[in-house]
This record gives structure tokens, C-alpha cells and sequence, in this order.
């Protein structure tokens, strides 16, 4: 199935708009909580890379509570992999109302469902064939605003958080804590990013410090070295802790809970998003895997010049192996029809759950890094979805020259 467009933007009836989108640090209370069912999901398939593992994590003040669903082989010690996951994010000071070594851990899981697991195990259920864990409709999306092949407003509200992290660990800023924000604004002109409208950043801070000092030192510090200068001018907007204090924060602030931030996980808001998220689910659960198979279908797509932008559908069925549909919408940017691209996929991509994950090699302990800063757009060996290595093969496919290396 294909879908075709007038416009160059999904979102906007005009070719000029202003797009916002945010992200948010690992200490942030919905990101610890992906953290540490990340972390748990690691820790099982490490020993047990046939782990079911549905895993879900609630954070408030002085408690982490463990849920969900995990039939494996692996013997984890939960307790001690949430607090070691706490003392990595930064979360060791108990001034903070939420630490590593003082915080209750309360564990409450139960095995993989017999009825799901007949549908996911090969050669049992009505299929043989490893079929999907549920129903549901996944997304995937890349564009040429930048050589990540991300949509610029998340690319750098994702920057502006990981410098904020690394100031942070490295102790360059030591009066920053865990919990932070960023959102940035972009003015399009043409459906092209022209510059930056707003920048806000909001850090969770020691409380000595004082906000004109916290505010120059984040312009200067983390800001302005992130961001491209192209895009900034005289008239760009700075709001650095619009309250005026952030002392208190994390989960001694707000309730976090796994798998609230999937737009930040994702595209910020740019494209489709099917609802499922990823924290916590092993690599049979098409909620992950099938997200980042689209996405690397959608960047090898555009990477290869067959589109300037491109957002993919994949559907399943629970039990059942081969999508149900497959959905491509390049937003009236391609170079040969959307129908003739669909084909090439079906041909050229491994699409059932097993495939997927041998493909991507997501059978491994790889996803706790996944859990902050984002899912998509990242460098890294672990991040097999953003590889770049089908476009020879979607040009010669296509009818067009291979590219040269």
C-alpha cells in the first residue's frame, strides 16, 4: 500500500511554519524509568539471549517499583541492577530526595502469558513460524535536514541534553544535577529549517548557585556550542530556566514511569507514531523491533537519494509472521513511485520478527544506552538500524547507478 502527497510537510497547510520538539536527560523521571527496565533487559539477555522480557518501571520519591512480564533463563539480581542503573544516571546524593543506596526496590513479576508465547515460540500456535507478539502499527522516518538524516528540531534539542549530561559527568559544571529539559523551535522557510526561533533549557541545579549566573553559564556552555551558528541570530529567543529555580527534580518531583516519552524516543513529533514504546521489551516484541526496522528502511531509502524524506508503516498481526501492511509516504519528495519503492522493500528487507532481529542483531544486551537521548540518529556499533549499507542495493534495484563509496 502507498500513499501519495501534494505538500512537503505533514504536519502544515503552508511551506513556512514554525516545528518544536523536545527531549530530556536520563535523569529525567520517565527516563530513569526506561533506564532501568532497559538496564534489567540487558542484564537478562546477557545471560539468556532468548529472554521474554516485558518490563515495566514506576519511580517516585524514595521507591522503584518492578513490573511486568519475563519468562527467561537468566538469574538477575533486580534490586542490585536498579540501584546500580540509579548510581549511574547520578542520582547518589540523598539531599535529592531520590538516590541509589536509599531508595525501596519493589519487585513484582510474573511469567510471559502461555497464550502470547505459543504465538511468539516457533512451531507452536496456529503459525509456525515465529509470528509477532501482539497487533499494532510501527513507524519509521528519516529526512535530509541533517547528516543523521533526522528531522533538525529533535537532532538538537537531543545535542543540547547530551552536552547538558556530559558538563554534568565530567564535572565541568558541578552545580548541575540529573533531571533536565531542552526544546527547540525552528523557523522553516520553504520546508526548510531558516533558523532557530526558541531554545529552552531547563536544568535541575544545586541550590547555591544563582540564576543569572546558571543562566549565562548554560548559554555559553551548553547552547551556543551545541547548536549551529548558521542558525542563530540577534532575534533568537534563550529561555533558561523559565521558573527562575530548579532545585528540587527527579523522581522526587514527579512520578516517572517506562515508556512515557516516546516522542522524544523517536522523531519529536515529526511523522507517525504507532503508540507502543520501546523500554523494556525484548527484541520479539515488533513495538521495538519493527520500529527500528522502518526506521532503517526509511534512511537507507533517503540515504540512497530515492526520496528527501520518508516515513514507513509496518503493521502485524499477534501470531502471525509477515506484516499486514506496509505503508510509504515520502511526503512528494520521490524520485521513482511510492508503489515501485514498496516493492523494493518487500524484496530487499527482512520484515517478520526473526529475520528483523538477526538482521539488526538486536539479540543482544545493546538497549539500556537506547534509553536516553534518544533511539534514532545515533552513532555507535550497537546501532545497527542506522546503518547505511542498502543503498547499492536500493539504487541497482531501482534502476539507478550505485553510488560510490
Amino acid at each position: 500500500m502507498t500513499k501519495n502527497t501534494t505538500h512537503t510537510n505533514p504536519n502544515c497547510d503552508t511551506d513556512n511554519f514554525l516545528f518544536t520538539s523536545e527531549s530530556v536527560t536520563m535523569g529525567h523521571p520517565d527516563k530513569v524509568a526506561d533506564h532501568i527496565s532497559d538496564s534489567i533487559l540487558d542484564a537478562m539477555l546477557e545471560q539468556d539471549p532468548q529472554s521474554r522480557v516485558a518490563c515495566e518501571t514506576l519511580v517516585t520519591t524514595g521507591l522503584v517499583v518492578v513490573s511486568g512480564e519475563i519468562t527467561s533463563k537468566a538469574i538477575v539480581d533486580i534490586p542490585g541492577t536498579v540501584r546500580n542503573t540509579i548510581r549511574k544516571i547520578g542520582y547518589t546524593d540523598p539531599e535529592m530526595g531520590f538516590d541509589c543506596e536509599n531508595c525501596a526496590v519493589v519487585v513484582t513479576l510474573d511469567k510471559q502469558s502461555s497464550d502470547i508465547s505459543q504465538g511468539v515460540t516457533e512451531g507452536n500456535g496456529l503459525h509456525k513460524e515465529q509470528g509477532a507478539g501482539d497487533q499494532g502499527l510501527m513507524f519509521g522516518y528519516a529526512c535530509k535536514e541533517t547528516a543523521a538524516f533526522m528531522p533538525a528540531p529533535i537532532h538538537l534539542a537531543h545535542l543540547l541534553t547530551t552536552r547538558l549530561e556530559k558538563l554534568r559527568q565530567n564535572r565541568q559544571l558541578p552545580w548541575l544535577r540529573p533531571d533536565g529539559k531542552s526544546q527547540v523551535t525552528i523557523e522553516y522557510e520553504n520546508s526548510r529549517p531558516k533558523r532557530l526561533h526558541t531554545v529552552v533549557v531547563s536544568t535541575q541545579h544545586q541550590p547555591s548557585i544563582s540564576y543569572r549566573t546558571l543562566r549565562r553559564q548554560i548559554i555559553e556552555r551548553v547552547i551556543r556550542p551545541a547548536l549551529p551558528k548558521r542558525l542563530i541570530d540577534k532575534n533568537t529567543i534563550f529561555y533558561v530556566n523559565p521558573t527562575g529555580r530548579f532545585v528540587l527534580g527527579g523522581p522526587k518531583a514527579d512520578c516517572g514511569l517506562t515508556g512515557r516519552k516516546i516522542i522524544v524516543d523517536t522523531y519529536g513529533g515529526r511523522g507517525s507514531h504507532g503508540g507502543g514504546c520501546f523500554s523494556g521489551k525484548d527484541p520479539t516484541k515488533v513495538d521495538r523491533t519493527a520500529s527500528y526496522m522502518a526506521r532503517y528502511i526509511a534512511k537507507n531509502i533517503v540515504a540512497a537519494g530515492m526520496a528527501d524524506a520518508c516515513e514507513i508503516q509496518l503493521s502485524y498481526a499477534i501470531g502471525l509472521a509477515e506484516p499486514i501492511s506496509i505503508l510509504i509516504d515520502t511526503e512528494g519528495t520521490a524520485k521513482i513511485s511510492e508503489k515501485k519503492i514498496s516493492q523494493i522493500i518487500r524484496k530487499l528487507f527482512p520484515l517478520t520478527p526473526k529475520k528483523m532481529v538477526a538482521h539488526l542483531k538486536l539479540a543482544r544486551p545493546i538497549f539500556a544506552e537506547t534509553s536516553y537521548g534518544g533511539h534514532f540518529g545515533r552513532k555507535g556499533t550497537n546501532f545497527t538500524w542506522e546503518k547505511t549499507d542498502m543503498v547499492n542495493k536500493l539504487r541497482m534495484a531501482a534502476g539507478l547507478k550505485p553510488k560510490k563509496k
